[in-house]
């Protein structure tokens, strides 16, 4: 990947948006190539409908409040779930605050979002229902062409985060009728910085940067041609290999929730096991404070909840919303397994985390 990114840094150094001259031409072509790989990834009707943006934070905006603008007069009310990434519930708070409606479903206790809800949350009014295809703490799956036909019976539109799914299990959007899709290149081994939103042909959105007209009048701005070389080539990679890694992944994380559970009493899964990725496993530790945990292991990355919101004191959103309490929330753990771990380190990750959670538990033995 970092190969097919290099020589647009220096020697193809052409801006994609000027087409009177060689330069640019290379960089427009590059450009194309990549568009094509992420569709491709995506199960998309054309390589048109992909929108090159900043990453996934910029996709669900331009998804979320250029509905808005462009289907106001149709209706002003939003639907999503409580276990959405702030990129997602931040975006639709602010168009709360400028008049939308915003109906915010709880989950079941597993993370899975209950389709008898949906469809009653879905009112005449209703333009957009917003739901992530699998969670960034907690790993579950939602049923994304289920709802997709919901939304597709009733005449809303469907955006799905995929951030954390794309390119770790598959993804077919025309397949499950989703109308727009949010992705960003780093969680695909690609660039920070670097993103796309699928647009299903014939959706109307309202730009958020105006300016030049690029990228089919959706998103003004210069193209990062490098990054969407290297968002391109990824997906590339991904789609030879995502059964392989999938596989070994899932094996990855079921050996390191074994040797967890077997040095560690009082562990807890949070999230459904059965509709989960392969790489996410969440866990609530009892008797521990995650924080203390994660600071005795500088050598491992651990987090506590979003690796957006790790600086936050607050517990994590997602697990409250699952019905944990404040104390399991704040003894949770999130580990996340990926293309290049081995079985070395899982072993010596669940060592290391059960020598870190006796030390903690003898040190503060009324917690027990």
């Amino acid at each position: 990947m970092l190969e097919a990114m290099l020589p647009y840094f220096h020697e193809r150094f052409g801006n994609p948006a000027s087409r009177s001259h060689r330069f640019g031409w290379e960089a427009e072509k590059a450009v194309d190539r990549a568009r094509k790989q992420v569709a491709a990834l995506a199960g998309a009707a054309s390589a048109a409908e992909i929108v090159f943006t900043s990453g996934a934070t910029e996709s669900n905006n331009l998804a979320l409040k250029g509905v808005w603008e462009a289907y106001r007069a149709q209706g002003n009310h939003f639907v999503s779930v409580a276990t959405e990434h702030r990129a997602v519930l931040d975006p639709l708070r602010h168009l709360e605050r400028l008049g939308a409606r915003l109906t915010v479903l709880p989950p079941k206790e597993d993370g899975l979002l209950d389709l008898g809800r949906l469809r009653e949350a879905i009112l005449p009014e209703t333009i957009l229902v917003s739901v992530m295809y699998a969670n960034n703490e907690i790993g579950v799956i939602q049923p994304v062409e289920e709802i997709g036909s919901i939304c597709q019976e009733r005449g809303v539109l469907f955006h799905s985060d995929a951030a954390q799914a794309f390119g770790k299990v598959p993804v077919r959007v025309v397949a499950e009728k989703v109308d727009l899709m949010s992705i960003t290149a780093h969680k695909v081994y690609g660039p920070k910085g670097v993103g796309a939103l699928y647009i299903r042909r014939g959706i109307r959105l309202a730009q958020q940067m105006d300016g030049g007209g690029h990228e089919s009048g959706m998103r003004s701005g210069t193209l990062n041609v490098p990054g969407i070389v290297g968002l391109g080539e990824a997906c590339a990679i991904c789609a030879r290999e995502m059964g392989e890694d999938a596989n070994r992944t899932r094996a990855l994380r079921d050996r390191l929730l074994a040797r967890i559970v077997d040095q560690i009493d009082g562990v807890a899964v949070n999230g459904s096991m059965e509709q989960r990725l392969p790489g996410n496993l969440n866990l609530s530790v009892r008797a521990i404070q995650a924080g203390a945990l994660l600071t005795s292991l500088p050598e491992i990355a651990l987090s506590s909840g979003s690796a957006c919101s790790s600086a936050t004191p607050e517990p994590s959103h997602v697990l409250r919303a699952i019905g944990l309490s404040e104390e399991a929330a704040r003894g949770s753990v999130r580990f996340g397994l990926g293309r290049f771990n081995t079985e070395r380190e899982v072993d010596y990750v669940a060592a290391r985390v059960s020598e870190v959670v006796s030390k903690l538990r003898r040190e503060a033995p009324h917690i027990l």
